[in-house]
């Protein structure tokens, strides 16, 4: 071998063996070549192919924590479901907006003008918004806005679908309802279904028997020179009957003779009805206050209704108090037409947040279990609630026995389960501060926003105005033919000029209350001590106390000037023990008996402002006339466990303390 080959064979070796160092031999293929050999690398690389991967996820320690992390995984995710599934089975269900706030009634004729002619308008209800979210309220009823000739003020509807022209236009409508959403309020409506005015199109073409339109009223032939086709009464007094000219035949009107029943027996009539509640949802209002719904149907058969005194002279029947209104209130088929209403609104109920409401107007007034048929069932739905108007009998005897028994006739005749509800005041009663007096204002008003259940306020009640007197030429509307006083007058804003309720030279509808220039919401609002005060802080308290909003409700006592009762809830520590002196003497109420409530009981607020704060034994609590007390205290001891008799709640549920929560128990 010569000298040159040798070195080109030690060239060759030593480039051989610099290309191993520079490209080593993939692991891959040096383990397949190492067959049979235990892979030495200690740790895995990254960029390892998957034949590496595989050799190392197959090793014990790899493959038993890769398990446990997969079933550990497994098992908090199945934990996470049944907690979701556990939490929604056990949850009570959510108040709805209908039940967590006051529903707050505006009469738009003395709300607010805007425009300066003495007359209330929706542009003047858009104004004062603010004022509904200072007392926390949250839902408005407005009384009818419809047009109309204003034979009843709004209750004698000359067109369901436009907006009478003393109140605005249907623009107006459209920017106070969309103001009202912006800020969260609910709108309900006024719905007269019962008869509309003797100037709709309907009755024009009916009258003179438009084959469609020829059924759409209750008619029947009569004499004209003695047109009583039978002894009803119309509930402004007199015959129910009017002879039509044009028509040759009676009409019936359960109220004004300008205002004819319509003829629910026809079912166009309900299609047409239907359609003018599809109407205003369509606009987007939240509900409906269905009017005097118990005068919907008739009996067909037209007989007497029987009289109440039968040695009665026939010719002296002339009010509706003389009758038995057997055949002209709740008739069979009533419920049906309603429920039929109530299914329609239902289909605008699905879109999730914008729960329609309906509520029904019906004095039943010793006929309680009439009232309670309004109603939803467990098969049907009807009402949220019927109006219960029985608090408005407590200026007739003021006491804590008769105040107790008019929250009894209600509590102890709805059907379980259901939401109750109260009413102190509306448009065809005096003023609460008027017939109970204004030394009871508080009372009634700690009493209307501390009971279970929904309340209502009608405007103005909450800073206390009463009734004003008219002379017999104020008097514009069919109620003030019976009484010389009206709960109607202008909202009492400010001291300025009318009140603060119109800023026109004009004089208002009504006369202001003389009375405005100290009791007014302006001057309210600047003292903690005045009624409007008080009223805001219970309806604020109250949409945040479980006890109070949804909790039990316990009757305590009741004596000639005491009616005491309890607000609880399973779970919760604190509750609130009411004392309401509604008598005319002050009294020492003694609660010894009851082991539940602490020795020493601590006024959180009483309607005396120098007694809040105050402290009493249990066995001596002092009220006086007129004065209401809130006792918060805090116990581990029920009271609805061991007086169950005495304990109402529309849903029961508990709260769970240490994880903030509430469940179904």
């Amino acid at each position: 071998m010569s000298e040159s080959s040798s070195s080109l064979r030690q060239s060759e070796q030593q480039s051989s063996s610099q290309d191993k160092h520079t490209h080593p031999e993939p692991a891959a293929k040096r383990l397949s070549s190492d067959a049979g050999q235990e892979y030495l690398q200690i740790q895995p690389y990254a960029g390892m192919p998957k034949e590496v991967l595989l050799r190392y996820s197959s090793q014990a320690r790899y493959r038993v924590t890769r398990e446990v992390l997969f079933w550990l995984t497994v098992a908090c995710t199945l934990a996470l479901v049944g907690i979701t599934i556990a939490v929604i089975a056990l949850s009570p269900g959510c108040l709805g907006w209908w039940q967590g706030s006051p529903v707050y009634q505006v009469y738009p004729r003395s709300f607010k003008d805007s425009d300066g002619d003495g007359i209330g308008d929706l542009r003047g209800i858009r104004q004062q918004l603010d004022h509904f979210l200072y007392l926390n309220i949250k839902s408005v009823w407005i009384s009818p806005f419809y047009r109309s000739p204003m034979k009843d003020f709004g209750y004698d509807v000359e067109d369901f679908r436009e907006i009478d022209p003393i109140f605005g236009t249907m623009h107006d409508f459209e920017e106070l309802l969309a103001d009202m959403h912006n800020k969260g309020l609910k709108l309900i409506m006024d719905f007269i279904p019962n008869h509309t005015s003797d100037r709709h199109r309907w009755f024009n073409l009916s009258r003179t028997r438009d084959p469609y339109y020829e059924n759409f009223y209750v008619w029947t032939n009569c004499n004209a020179t003695h047109p009583k086709p039978n002894n009803w009464v119309s509930i402004f007094g007199n015959s129910s009957w009017t002879y039509d000219e044009v028509r040759g035949q009676c009409y019936l009107h359960q109220f004004l003779k300008e205002q004819p029943d319509l003829n629910f027996r026809n079912p166009d009539v309900m299609k047409e009805m239907i359609d003018i509640v599809k109407f205003w949802l369509d606009k987007g209002v939240d509900g409906f206050r269905m009017d005097a719904v118990k005068h919907i149907l008739e009996a067909e058969h037209l007989r007497d209704e029987p009289q109440v005194d039968p040695n009665k002279p026939p010719e002296l029947v002339t009010t509706e108090w003389d009758l038995h209104s057997d055949y002209t209130t709740s008739q069979v088929g009533l419920h049906d037409l309603l429920r039929t209403f109530r299914a329609e609104i239902d289909n605008y109920s699905r879109e999730p947040g914008r729960y329609r409401f309906m509520v029904t107007e019906s004095y039943d007034y010793d006929e309680v279990w009439k009232t309670m048929m309004y109603y939803s069932t467990s098969l049907v739905r009807e009402s949220d609630f019927p109006f219960n108007f029985y608090l408005l009998d407590l200026p007739h005897n003021k006491s804590g026995l008769w105040a107790k028994e008019l929250v009894n006739l209600w509590m102890s005749n709805m059907p379980k389960g259901k939401w109750p509800n109260w009413v102190v005041g509306n448009h065809d009663r005096p003023r609460i501060s008027t017939s109970a007096g204004p030394d009871k204002v508080r009372v009634i008003n700690m009493l209307l926003l501390t009971l279970p259940g929904t309340a209502t306020t009608y405007y103005g009640e909450e800073i206390g105005m009463q009734n004003i007197n008219i002379t017999d030429s104020q008097i514009q509307d069919p109620a003030g033919k019976y009484n010389s006083v009206s709960s109607r007058s202008p909202m009492q804003w400010n001291d300025d000029v009318n009140a603060g309720f119109s800023s026109g030279a004009n004089s208002t509808w009504l006369p202001v209350h003389p009375n405005y220039r100290t009791l007014n919401v302006e001057a309210q609002m600047q003292d903690d001590t005045s009624v409007l005060a008080q009223y805001r802080f219970l309806n604020r308290l109250r949409s945040s106390e479980l006890p109070l909003n949804r909790g039990w409700f316990c009757y305590v006592h009741a004596d000639a000037q005491v009616f005491s009762y309890l607000r609880e809830f399973d779970g919760l520590q604190r509750a609130y023990l009411m004392v309401m002196n509604f008598g005319e003497k002050s009294a020492v109420t003694d609660l010894s008996s009851f082991p539940e409530f602490p020795e020493r009981l601590k006024v959180l607020i009483s309607t005396s402002h120098q007694n809040s704060g105050r402290e009493f034994p249990k066995s001596q609590i002092l009220t006086e006339p007129g004065e209401g007390l809130m006792i918060r205290y805090s116990t581990d001891t029920r009271f609805n466990p061991n007086h169950q008799g005495e304990c109402y709640i529309s849903e029961k549920a508990c709260y769970l303390e240490f994880i903030d929560i509430l469940y179904k128990c």
